[in-house]
């Protein structure tokens, strides 16, 4: 009789084991998708944590030097562009918006232009907005930093990079800056949550690699 109470016992503990050790990987998964859902669904042309943002000063529209590293602790949405390029203007009021989005929120947004100073500026950015313009717009003339430090060519380009100065996104060409779920993803790279997938020159990599192919199957 005494044995057969072990037995049971035992059966009864392993049975257990095995429940919480599926409820705890299903736990995992959850929180993997949780997190992986935004930047699955956005398909950013660079995903990773492997390099960090290079610094610059560059002069703001009133000749003060702003530096990248000032803003470390906030996550920042980096936006490259010029007037010369018709999606950079087209995005414009996008990113106007996104910076009113951002006040209440642990980011900012600054975008650097590579044309020769305000004045090449200012009436794109008053045709953008009525408003005063309260994001910093940051000029590069001589590409110093635009293309020999983050290797940009094509305009516009925007780099989101993390609270730490860790560099976790890139993405080519003009978006929707308000859309929900990049407003989500700022969230959470502010906040500390990564999804653990890499991408790179169209390949993705890392441990979310199958949920980002299985979102891009249902999308």
């Amino acid at each position: 009789m005494k044995q057969s109470n072990v037995v049971f016992q035992l059966v009864f503990v392993l049975l257990a084991a095995l429940l919480v050790f599926g409820f705890v990987g299903a736990a995992k998964e959850g929180e993997m998708r949780r997190q992986c859902s935004a930047p699955c669904l956005l398909k950013p042309d660079y995903l990773g944590a492997n390099r960090t943002a290079p610094d610059f000063a560059l002069n703001d529209m009133n000749g003060k030097e702003v530096k990248l590293s000032n803003y470390r602790g906030k996550a920042v949405v980096l936006n490259f562009w010029t007037k010369t390029c018709g999606p950079c203007l087209e995005e414009m009021p996008e990113l106007i918006k996104l910076n009113e989005l951002l006040r209440e929120r642990n980011a900012v947004l600054v975008t650097v232009s590579t044309d020769e100073g305000p004045n090449e500026v200012r009436d794109v950015l008053k045709a953008a907005s009525q408003e005063p313009i309260t994001f910093p717009v940051l000029f590069d003339p001589t590409n110093a930093t635009v293309r020999d430090k983050y290797g940009s060519r094509m305009f516009p380009e925007t780099w989101i990079i993390d609270p730490r100065g860790v560099i976790r996104a890139r993405f080519d060409g003009a978006k929707m800056w308000t859309h929900p779920v990049i407003v989500q993803f700022i969230d959470e790279i502010a906040s500390g949550v990564y999804c653990p997938v890499e991408a790179k020159e169209g390949r993705i990599t890392g441990k979310g690699a199958k949920l980002c192919a299985e979102t891009n199957e249902t999308n």
